[in-house]
């Protein structure tokens, strides 16, 4: 059996528990291997090509730090209580005061702790400076012994806690660093590229790398999947990578993370520049806490869309949370990188059951490197979903279960790659379609959603209730299926559609049990 040998110093004792789970329920079962990564005769994971030459992508690097280091506990500086009324303006002061602390060596400055107590928050309290933690008291619903927010406010307060900035973006160039790639392929997974010149760049460097949306690109992929709505348009859909140089050698970088899809000279010319981070929030966190709306009716819209947003953020965390009745979702996660969202409910949400809404766990617009694990959702209409189109890449979703949901989880539109369904579990589904876990072509959904999935894989994840786990495989790319328990089909609304690559289901005993946690063990050499 493939040793999943990361201690608690890299993953937490959460994620260390999640591994003994996994390696126990594994070892019930003869273990097996995939063909496509499997332990060579050295320990180290060895990845070949399908029979397409396509290759499963390392996912490790997803998580706060890029899963290189523990989440700190931050050092308490500051502790309120709840004030009767509105306690919006309250938390705000003193998170505000906390942000004027100077930063420690861990780049925190502190965490604000939050007394056991109800606090009614009319509107949306912001973390938008860096170093700050917000920490409760618990995330049960006794408020003598836990923390419990209640967004009393409308449906004109979007979200209840937004953790980032509120402004900046991927755009803002550093003057005089753009320069073309001149590599004629890069493949998906790889981490190196050859530029014209790297004259003005240099090792540590946060670089964005964009793949234009070109007439070529959109041809080769098909119009991007849709049938009678209208193929996808020129520059609407650029593919955006946030990276920093690990290497350089000559002009080729080596980048932190790889790409997931490819970078083809002949249908795009893609290009890098440095970018300059303006107004980026960093080290930034939130634990230990339950939030909800109160208890609207099943289907009352008028309360706050989100309990949580994490936007503009790296090196961000949401954990130990409870969060309840939310319209749209639990934790959003948008424009932002190397983020952990860890051992959280997401449950209940309150809506009409309808396009937009109940996205339990979301990754949203540029939303890179995200890790979800430790999840528990129910009655979502998308539980575990990627939002964010072609800008939308490199996220996993780890040891989670969807209990009643109404539809299904997976990349939701416009050429998301690079997501990782590991150990999910979708149960007791009530949707009245087929398929409840899918990586494949939406089509004309949402006036053409098209392939939503790229490049994505699920790893070891189960589907009940006689529903269905979707995988296609989109032009140019890959989707993988490997020891699901549960059917698996490439049929959907299409049924025209090539299958992806299906191994082993049915099949107990996949080794390793966890695709991420093994290649974060073997990236890490532990």
């Amino acid at each position: 059996m493939f040793k999943i040998g990361v201690g608690a110093a890299a993953l937490g004792v959460a994620a260390t528990a999640t591994v003994t789970a996994l390696a126990e329920e594994a070892g019930t079962a003869a273990a097996w291997h995939s063909k496509l990564v499997y332990p060579g005769s050295d320990g180290r994971l060895v990845y070949a090509a399908d029979a397409e030459g396509k290759k499963i992508a390392d996912f490790s690097w997803a998580g706060y730090r890029n899963g290189e280091a523990a989440i700190p506990d931050v050092p308490v500086v500051k502790t309120i209580s709840p004030v009767s009324g509105d306690n919006t303006a309250h938390i705000q002061q003193a998170l505000d005061e906390v942000s004027t602390m100077p930063k420690g060596s861990n780049g925190f400055r502190g965490a604000l702790l939050l007394k056991p107590g109800h606090y009614n928050v009319a509107g949306t309290v912001r973390m938008n400076q860096t170093g700050v933690v917000l920490r409760g008291s618990g995330k049960g619903a006794d408020t003598a012994s836990n923390t419990v927010i209640t967004g009393t406010g409308g449906a004109d307060v979007t979200t209840v806690l937004q953790v980032g900035g509120t402004s900046g973006s991927w755009d803002s160039q550093v003057a005089g660093t753009k320069t073309d790639v001149t590599s004629s392929l890069v493949e998906a997974g790889s981490r190196r590229l050859t530029l014209a010149s790297t004259a003005n760049l240099k090792v540590g460097d946060n670089i964005i790398i964009t793949h234009p949306c070109t007439q070529a690109w959109i041809n080769a992929i098909n119009g991007g999947g849709v049938k009678d709505v209208a193929p996808w348009a020129v520059d609407s859909l650029p593919i955006v990578y946030n990276r920093f140089i690990k290497e350089i050698h000559g002009n080729d970088i080596v980048i932190c993370a790889p790409v997931f899809n490819a970078l083809k000279r002949s249908y795009s010319q893609s290009y890098v520049y440095k970018w300059d981070r303006a107004k980026l929030v960093t080290n930034v966190g939130v634990e230990n806490l339950r939030i909800d709306m109160g208890y609207p009716a099943e289907q009352d819209e008028d309360h706050p869309a989100n309990c949580i947003v994490v936007t503009r953020a790296e090196d961000a965390f949401v954990r130990d949370a409870t969060l309840l009745h939310f319209s749209v979702s639990g934790v959003s996660v948008q424009r932002s990188t190397r983020v952990t969202v860890q051992d959280v409910r997401a449950s209940h949400p309150r809506s009409r059951i309808e396009g937009g809404r109940r996205y339990n766990f979301s990754a949203g617009a540029q939303a890179q490197q995200v890790l979800f694990r430790g999840l528990w959702a129910t009655h979502a209409r998308h539980a575990f979903i990627a939002t964010g189109t072609s800008t939308c890449s490199g996220n996993v979703w780890l040891d989670g279960y969807n209990e009643y949901g109404y539809s299904e989880s997976g990349g939701h539109h416009r050429w998301s790659q690079g997501l990782l369904y590991d150990n999910i579990k979708e149960l007791k589904s009530q949707s009245d379609k087929a398929w409840v876990l899918s990586l494949h072509n939406r089509g004309d959904l949402g006036s053409g959603h098209g392939w939503s999935s790229v490049n994505s894989v699920a790893w070891n994840c189960t589907v009940d209730n006689g529903k269905r786990l979707c995988v296609q495989r989109p032009p140019t790319s890959q989707n993988f299926a490997i020891g699901t328990t549960g059917a698996v089909s490439k049929d959907n609304w299409y049924t025209t559609h090539q299958l992806g690559y299906v191994e082993g289901t049915n099949k107990p005993g996949l080794d390793p049990s966890s695709l991420y946690l093994a290649q974060l063990a073997d990236r890490l050499g532990t």
